[in-house]
């Protein structure tokens, strides 16, 4: 009995010099809170999506505390948290207008036909690596949905072997984008009136074989254009939007209906 008492005296007694070692280095090796970043996370909506450059928002908060990183960087947050982080921070934080991804592609499987059959595993990436993909168009959206899997909000989705993006869901993280082996998904302001849905560079006869909804780079919407702000750069018509003034006059010349007017306050793109 007494040998068992020795024992429970003995891991009490190692117990105590444990807790009384772990309070003193808990003190003296203590990391002080930085009460500024915290106050900075408190603002951010918790994505963790990327979209500023840092692994997450604690490490951007932390960042934007120490004078290390701008406060204007948290895409998804847009003008709510910049006018949070005006306030915490004392500065006047500014942010560009709100920008959805969107997919310059219009080729799904109705339009485009395909060289083999691809049976490896459900990847862009790896799909792409297989001279360029199983469509015959090797400028078009693969479909094999790396951009869904990278998607943080679940704001893309593959139809008909074509990705799309619900603008209502997106928070311009810009993950999509670096997730497309193809290049073909950009980040557009949301007030954007028309679109480029495609981006196949091949002259027009090339292109439309290989595609049927493909631009055949006519010219059309370069030329009825008032503020200059359509041109065909590589068979491909390109839209500066630092010049459209919303008119839509390109959308209505373009003769394959790839120059597209868009509403992303409506949903699904």
């Amino acid at each position: 009995m007494l040998n068992i008492l020795y024992a429970l005296l003995i891991v009490a007694a190692i117990g105590l010099v444990a807790g009384v070692l772990l309070a003193v280095a808990s003190h003296f090796f203590a990391v002080p809170e930085n009460k500024k970043a915290k106050a900075v996370r408190e603002c951010l909506p918790g994505a963790n999506c990327g979209a500023c450059g840092f692994a997450g928002c604690d490490a951007y908060a932390a960042a934007v505390a120490e004078g290390k990183a701008q406060p204007n960087l948290c895409i998804p947050g847009g003008p709510d948290v910049a006018a949070q982080l005006s306030d915490v921070l004392g500065v006047e934080v500014s942010v560009d207008k709100p920008r959805v991804a969107y997919v310059n592609c219009s080729g799904d499987c109705d339009a485009v036909g395909c060289t083999v059959k691809y049976d490896g595993i459900k990847s862009c990436k790896a799909a792409n690596m297989l001279y360029g993909g199983p469509e015959l168009c090797k400028y078009g959206c693969v479909g094999c949905g790396d951009c869904v899997a990278s998607c943080p909000v679940g704001a893309i989705e593959v139809v008909k072997e074509l990705a799309r993006v619900n603008p209502l869901k997106c928070i311009a993280c810009g993950a999509c984008v670096k997730s497309c082996p193809k290049g073909i998904i950009s980040l557009v302001e949301e007030d954007v009136a028309v679109t480029v849905a495609c981006s196949n560079k091949e002259k027009g006869a090339v292109a439309r074989k290989h595609c049927m909804n493909a631009c055949l780079g006519c010219k059309k919407c370069e030329r009825v254009c008032p503020e200059g702000a359509v041109k065909v750069v590589d068979n491909l018509a390109v839209i500066d939007y630092s010049k459209c003034s919303h008119c839509r006059k390109c959308a209505e010349a373009c003769p394959t209906g790839r120059i597209k007017v868009v509403d992303m306050r409506k949903g699904m793109i």
